[in-house]
């Protein structure tokens, strides 16, 4: 065991990075260096951006500058990673190198809209900070016509939220008077709502969209939206037309994940599904920019939650190693999302994802005690890790 002092680089400040610095900043002794390199200077909490399009939250109300995490000791580089070494170790930024003696990746999914012919310029991205303010702005002018949530792949992170969304806005229009006048349609290019929590929960979701007067319309792959005219065109033949295009674009791994040779041939970065190591040693994964392959052959899906769990897995891991110890802990696939559906109600969905021979969850029914809830996550978060 050494004395000297060693480097851990956490890459991405977003939940999964934001965990593992802090963590890893508890456990480390203070001669170990903690840095995180992270290319935006604030720190959005991402469930809120539903609450941000539907009018009930401003973008100041749900971030937080990442340079607070300085007074804990953790050094933040504020930085676009353009290299990452597996081998050395060192990553390479804008702003100069970093040599390290472990690197936890966490830098997300890479949202990727132009992927779909049209998309970027007809509609407004629900899963970033200025397209949910976009939102928020469209629906509060808006006075008739069509509202449609679209996803745009099959798979994408956070299961939940266009679902949430859809009914977040339907309540909002229906609020001000408007629920005759502006009608909402879901376009969903996957099967059912949340599949990978098996048939029961999707129906039971699916039931409680379209009970608000939301049509549903799953296996609707979009294949180009043009701007001009203000139409969807799908794989299946299908076309619909849109006065407000709310969508959930493709993602990918990012580029510099993919270009420093991370990735494995489902494009994103290959890890062992308890300790998130990956193929190097000292090198680990979480996160959306991972891929963990479920015994019902579909992935573990990315969302925060477990991204959160993961983070604390891997500090606590790299801190008994490098005190001489066992690594002990290993994730095991539980989560839980809330699901919210206007009106000041939310459900809850909590289960073993790594349940065999599939998943394990259930589902409870929309509250106002899991809204609250929520609200409460929001507020200890910022709270807990600023």
């Amino acid at each position: 065991m050494t004395t000297n002092a060693r480097t851990v680089a956490v890459l991405g400040g977003g939940v999964g990075g934001l965990v593992a610095a802090n963590r890893l900043r508890r456990l480390l002794p203070r001669k170990d260096r903690v840095v995180l390199v992270t290319r935006e200077e604030q720190h959005v909490f991402q469930p809120s951006l539903l609450w941000l399009a539907a009018g009930s939250r401003t973008a100041e109300q749900i971030q937080r500058p990442l340079a607070k995490l300085k007074r804990k000791g953790i050094d933040v580089m504020t930085a676009v990673v353009t290299r990452v070494d597996p081998l050395t170790k060192t990553i390479a930024t804008s702003s100069g190198d970093v040599s390290s003696d472990a690197i936890i990746v966490s830098l997300g999914a890479e949202l990727a809209p132009e992927t779909i012919p049209g998309l970027r310029d007809a509609g407004l991205n629900l899963y970033t900070l200025d397209g949910a303010v976009a939102v928020q702005s469209a629906l509060q002018r808006m006075q008739r016509g069509r509202v449609v949530v679209l996803t745009a792949a099959p798979a994408y992170k956070c299961p939940a939220a266009p679902y949430e969304a859809a009914m977040l806005i339907q309540s909002s229009l229906r609020k001000r008077g408007l629920g005759d006048a502006v009608t909402v349609d879901l376009f969903a290019a996957e099967p059912g709502p949340m599949g990978v929590a098996g048939p029961m929960v999707s129906g039971a979701v699916r039931g409680l969209v379209e009970s608000k007067g939301i049509r549903y319309h799953p296996e609707h792959q979009v294949t180009s939206v043009d701007p001009a005219s203000r139409r969807l065109a799908f794989a299946n033949g299908a076309s619909a037309e849109y006065d407000l295009l709310v969508y959930v674009p493709p993602h990918r791994a990012p580029a510099v994940v993919k270009a420093s040779g991370l990735t494995s041939d489902s494009g994103w970065i290959a890890v062992d599904r308890g300790t998130f190591e990956t193929a190097w040693p000292l090198v680990f994964a979480i996160g959306d920019v991972t891929s963990v392959p479920l015994s019902m052959g579909k992935p573990l899906p990315k969302a925060g939650v477990f991204a959160h769990a993961q983070a604390e897995v891997v500090a606590h891991n790299l801190a008994r190693t490098w005190s001489g110890r066992t690594p002990v802990r290993r994730f095991d696939g539980h989560g839980k999302c809330f699901l919210e559906t206007g009106d000041g109600r939310a459900g809850l969905g909590s289960g073993n994802f790594y349940g065999e021979p599939s998943p394990q969850i259930g589902l409870h029914g929309p509250a106002r005690w899991w809204h609250w809830s929520k609200v409460l996550f929001e507020y200890t978060w910022f709270r807990r890790w600023f």
